[in-house]
């Protein structure tokens, strides 16, 4: 069972949605807007938030922006079907992961399971790579002496490059390792999830040392 944060102000939605997740075995709490949910977050923190984009007042990218700055708690967006912007800005803005309305609610409790899974304990010990080190029983990660803070997915992508040092691994590859996802036109969640870590990973994010891209096939770790 999760808890889950539920932002959605359409109110048959918000409620079909949490009497389904509800019988599902989570245990939710909803709003209609960003800043009853920000106030939420700051009191009593869920397992997730799962959080419609289109919201009245501040927009669902900027709840989502917000809550990076306060928390790395996971977060899936509900987007409008076909709106690509939302979904690619939502991504950078730091969403683990989205879903399309209308909404199946057996699709989203299978992202939520997929997204906790993330945050499950890994292998316990420490790797290090020059300034940055991993620590996979602690889940954290530093550059020079100082923490790293890494959203749960964020952290799962790193650790599966990080598992085949010097190979070549495919967007496929990782959306199945990382999302539990097998449809390739997600693959911008990988494009975007590898952005967000070079931009706290590496000194200059352009000239990446660690995470490589490999045109046409994918990414590569490759500690200098």
């Amino acid at each position: 069972m999760a808890g889950i944060l539920l932002v959605e102000d359409d109110p048959s939605v918000r409620t079909g949605l949490e009497l389904a997740l509800t019988r599902q075995g989570h245990s939710v709490t909803s709003y209609a807007s960003g800043e009853e949910a920000l106030d939420h977050i700051r009191t009593r923190r869920p397992e997730i938030v799962v959080l419609d984009v289109m919201l009245p007042g501040i927009d669902g990218v900027e709840v989502c922006r917000r809550i990076r700055r306060l928390d790395q708690l996971p977060v899936i967006l509900l987007t409008a079907r076909g709106d690509d912007l939302d979904v690619v800005v939502g991504l950078e803005a730091g969403a683990d992961d989205y879903v399309v309305k209308p909404v199946e609610p057996r699709v989203l409790d299978a992202r939520i399971r997929a997204v906790l899974r993330r945050v499950e304990s890994v292998a316990s010990d420490r790797i290090t790579f020059g300034d940055l080190v991993i620590d996979r029983g602690a889940l954290k990660v530093s550059l020079a002496g100082r923490e790293v803070h890494l959203t749960p997915t964020e952290l799962r992508l790193l650790l599966e490059l990080v598992r085949h040092p010097g190979q070549v691994l495919n967007r496929r590859y990782l959306l199945r390792a990382v999302w539990d996802h097998t449809h390739v036109a997600d693959s911008r969640l990988v494009d975007a999830c590898v952005q967000r870590v070079r931009a706290k990973i590496e000194s200059v994010p352009a000239e990446p040392q660690f995470i490589h891209t490999v045109r046409g096939f994918g990414y590569r770790f490759s500690p200098p």
